[in-house]
């Protein structure tokens, strides 16, 4: 395996479900007046039904690009996937034509986006919004739409459905509005949702509500969950496995509560080290020292080297391969050994 690609979830010889999503050395570039900048820059993982990935890393890491990436709605220009591979149900997606493509996405699998009032269209109504994608999908009359629009509202938890189905976004909540997101991405039942920052800008309890139900509906559509955030404290419940990202790569994966005991990379070490404690109180909250890298510029050797604790000459020169450091576990760092030990 070349440095920088990491496959996460079921491989050969497993006993695991056979993967849903295999994405392989998936690279993305953005064209820039400042150069061009590499926005993911080998990324591999898998995703097996049922089960849950979160993708953690600060703003600028990757993440959404990727999740873009895979459902095809990447702007392009300035963006283009230059490398690599996205198998859905066996199917290369970036070999698909756009309008083989489009049939996938939605039917076979949806995004849930950050931002639920830009994301919904301000002048039409939610039912007329839910409906679309019958009437496109399965030919249903305008009529027969709206009735499975108002089933996808109960499912997910919106009151008096039936009387709100006609309702405009700006007249729901934040977390109503993003109870609708999810109600969209569910309707034509895929068997992969991506979720990208679903619990932005809610408070602490509504989060928690919409992560539950997100967690519900997955066990019982058996569906794939790829969650992006930047979150640890959401995703600590839900998730099976994690990848930690940084300028375009993932550096760190392991299941979640094994991550959570003992980081095996020093970003991961300071991204959870950040987090406020209740047995902290009064304490200086720690912070990574330094900026994310310009990703037009992005350093030699290990890309995080500049703000890392632990850097040493060959960080600044050689890119670290990707060592095995437990069943399930990997971590791009030549000193992932301290890293793990200082954890513990």
């Amino acid at each position: 395996m070349t440095s920088g690609q990491m496959t996460i979830g079921p491989t050969a010889g497993d006993d695991r479900p056979a993967a849903l999503l295999d994405v392989r050395d998936l690279r993305v570039e953005f064209r820039t007046r400042d150069g061009i900048a590499k926005a993911v820059n080998g990324v591999s993982f898998s995703v097996a039904p049922g089960q849950t990935l979160a993708v953690l890393g600060e703003s600028g890491s990757g993440k959404s690009v990727t999740a873009q990436a895979v459902m095809g709605i990447l702007d392009s220009p300035p963006g283009d996937v230059t490398g690599g591979e996205i198998l859905f149900q066996g199917r290369d997606l970036l070999k698909l034509s756009n309008d083989e493509r489009r049939k996938v996405r939605g039917a076979k699998m949806a995004m849930i986006f950050q931002d639920a009032l830009s994301s919904l269209n301000p002048v039409l109504s939610v039912g007329a919004q839910l409906g679309e994608m019958f009437e496109v999908h399965q030919k249903l009359s305008r009529k027969q739409a709206r009735g499975r629009a108002v089933e996808l509202m109960e499912r997910v938890g919106i009151p008096a459905a039936r009387q709100r189905v006609g309702d405009y976004p700006h007249q729901f909540s934040g977390g109503m509005r993003q109870r609708i997101m999810i109600a969209m991405a569910l309707a034509l039942e895929p068997d992969l949702i991506i979720a990208d920052e679903p619990t932005t800008a809610l408070d602490v309890t509504v989060q928690a509500q919409v992560m539950d139900l997100l967690a519900q509906l997955q066990r019982e559509f058996t569906m794939g969950l790829i969650l992006i955030t930047h979150d640890l404290g959401v995703v600590a419940d839900v998730a099976d496995t994690i990848a930690v990202m940084y300028a375009g790569r993932i550096v760190e994966t392991a299941p979640v509560h094994r991550l959570y005991k003992a980081p095996a990379h020093p970003y991961t070490r300071g991204l959870l080290d950040s987090i406020p404690r209740l047995d902290q109180k009064g304490r200086q909250l720690y912070a990574i020292k330094g900026l994310p890298p310009n990703l037009t510029a992005i350093p030699p050797g290990c890309p995080f080297n500049p703000r890392c604790p632990l850097a040493r000459d060959i960080c600044r020169t050689d890119l670290p391969p990707l060592y095995e450091v437990g069943p399930g576990r990997t971590s791009a760092c030549h000193f992932w050994k301290e890293t793990l030990d200082g954890a513990r």
